[in-house]
């Protein structure tokens, strides 16, 4: 079984100590910027990617692995503590997660959510081992018109069903197509968008763009409508998992990676689908639906095990197919980039090596973090008590020293402020920042498999829609966007959403859930006690 035999080898090279040594450095500085508010997988990627130039390939993805679960972990760990979700994909989380911290259960909550996500990316990444030569399989026989399908889908789907408007998705997805044509046309040689200025002949570089947007675009809306300097975190406390909560927690956790898992293999949108569906599942089939919202550790740990299975079915297209379905995804892709190292049907062929160690580091990365930094969760939220304006400085100067790496031109610093006002703009008024990044880095790819399947056929436009697969494809894509229109009103989202607040971006803001006022009587009363005792 290559599947098997591969992800055996994967291991082989994974355990050797130099990469285990990489992905125990992934993990640390993945969680120590990942922990931090504003922060997600995809920026601390492209923000230490050009770090890794010099380090082998190899090395360098394994290290990536550990970077992309730590986040994901400081993420979470930032949505119960501060009810600062790092990415959409732990909205969910902060709702039970924070009420639980407000209640001394906040280890607990930290528990499930860690060993949730353990589960979820062990069993999630079996499947990838399986999944992926199957997917190769067919993707070689796949013509032009279909890979133009499958990335209309990843277009239409990303753009669609992340954040809280279509409309503005999908003009995201514009902007970030038009961002794709600037340089020199391949095939012309013409200037697209240049604006007479030279730098600009070899296009944007993609990981200045995403800095640009998630860092530079985050730090002036911080400094814009933020007041506070300091962060108020809920205390964790408490012992970790009883065996009552054991008991809650191990059904949620299978579920959660049986919905993020096929979710993330085709183009759903991203993580918010997935997680919003588990946590909707779990309140439906608990036996206290009334906890919901109010503490519920089923509410952790499902949408925890369904964000994590759901990034680790992202690697099948990617590595399959070439195709990213998510942020994080994307900037793995430029990563392959970087490397010379092209994403697709003969990537098992021409790096097999490379892919299976990758995938067996998303495994040997969830285990450190599981034994490593769930006893050191304490350390983690000591950053927290840094003041905002110096860890904000610490951040721009990071991506700054990116963005002089990734070019070695000061025009690109200059081009950083300028993608950072954008992604301010974005921000501002509620625009999702992960379609422009799916669709400036599928645009070429894109454009590419347009203009050949044109080619081959003549000029006929009807080539584009010729094959059953495409057939099969487009009526994919109607059904999806028919399930989710019919998700999207249904009243139980519409409740979720007003507990939790508008989140129209991958990288959210303090989201403040009201407090009845039962519970803050039952604060007021404790502390009145509290007082009296002393």
């Amino acid at each position: 079984m290559p599947g098997l035999e591969g992800l055996m080898h994967g291991f082989e090279l994974a355990f050797q100590p130099q990469n285990l040594v990489f992905a125990l450095i992934g993990t640390i500085v993945g969680t120590l910027v990942g922990v931090l508010p504003g922060i997600g997988p995809a920026l601390t990627i492209a923000l230490l990617l050009p770090l890794t130039y010099s380090v082998d390939p190899s090395a360098a993805f394994i290290m990536f692995a550990g970077i992309y679960y730590g986040a994901m972990y400081g993420g979470s760990t930032t949505a119960i503590l501060l009810k600062t979700p790092g990415e959409s994909g732990s909205v969910i989380t902060a709702i039970d997660g924070n009420r639980m911290a407000r209640m001394g259960r906040g280890a607990t909550a930290l528990a499930t959510a860690a060993i949730g996500s353990f589960v979820a990316g062990t069993i999630a990444t079996m499947l990838v081992a399986f999944f992926a030569p199957w997917m190769v399989d067919i993707a070689v026989q796949l013509g032009p018109q279909d890979y133009l399908a499958l990335m209309v889908v990843a277009f239409l789907t990303v753009s669609a069903l992340v954040g809280s408007s279509p409309l503005r998705g999908l003009i995201s997805m514009a902007v970030g197509l038009a961002i794709s044509l600037v340089g020199i046309d391949f095939q012309s040689g013409q200037q697209r968008l240049t604006f007479g200025l030279l730098p600009l002949l070899d296009g944007i570089d993609t990981v200045v763009l995403i800095v640009a947007l998630f860092a530079i675009g985050e730090l002036f809306y911080v400094v814009a409508h933020q007041s506070s300097l300091i962060f108020k975190v809920m205390p964790f406390a408490g012992r970790w998992m009883n065996r009552e909560d054991w008991r809650r927690s191990w059904k949620p956790w299978l579920r959660g990676t049986a919905i993020g898992f096929p979710l993330g293999v085709i183009p759903a949108g991203g993580s918010e689908i997935p997680t919003f569906l588990s946590y909707t599942l779990e309140r439906k089939l608990s036996r206290r639906p009334q906890e919901f919202g109010h503490g519920a550790i089923e509410g952790v740990a499902g949408p925890e095990a369904a964000n994590n299975a759901n990034a680790a079915g992202t690697m099948v297209p990617l590595l399959t197919l070439g195709i990213p379905t998510s942020a994080t995804a994307a900037v793995i892709l430029v990563a392959f980039q970087q490397y010379g190292i092209q994403t697709g049907p003969q990537l098992l062929e021409t790096n097999g090596p490379l892919v299976w160690s990758l995938i067996a580091s998303l495994v040997v990365a969830n285990a450190i973090l599981l034994l490593l930094n769930l006893p050191l969760v304490g350390l983690w939220v000591k950053l927290l008590k840094i003041p905002k304006p110096y860890m904000f400085a610490g951040i721009a100067t990071f991506a700054v020293l990116g963005a002089l790496a990734a070019g070695g031109s000061t025009f690109d610093v200059g081009l950083l402020l300028v993608l950072g006002v954008l992604g301010y703009i974005m921000r501002r008024f509620g625009y999702p920042v992960s379609p422009l990044i799916v669709g400036a880095i599928l645009g070429p790819i894109a454009e590419v498999q347009f203009r050949r399947a044109l080619d081959i056929a003549g000029g006929d436009a009807g080539t584009l829609i010729s094959t059953p697969f495409t057939w099969a494809i487009y009526g994919t894509l109607a059904l999806v966007f028919i399930l989710t229109f019919v998700l999207r009103h249904r009243p139980s989202k519409r409740d979720v959403l007003v507990e939790v607040g508008a989140l129209p971006t991958t990288l959210t803001p303090t989201i403040e859930v009201p407090e009845p006022a039962a519970d803050k009587a039952r604060e007021r009363e404790a502390a009145g006690t509290q007082s009296e005792l002393r």
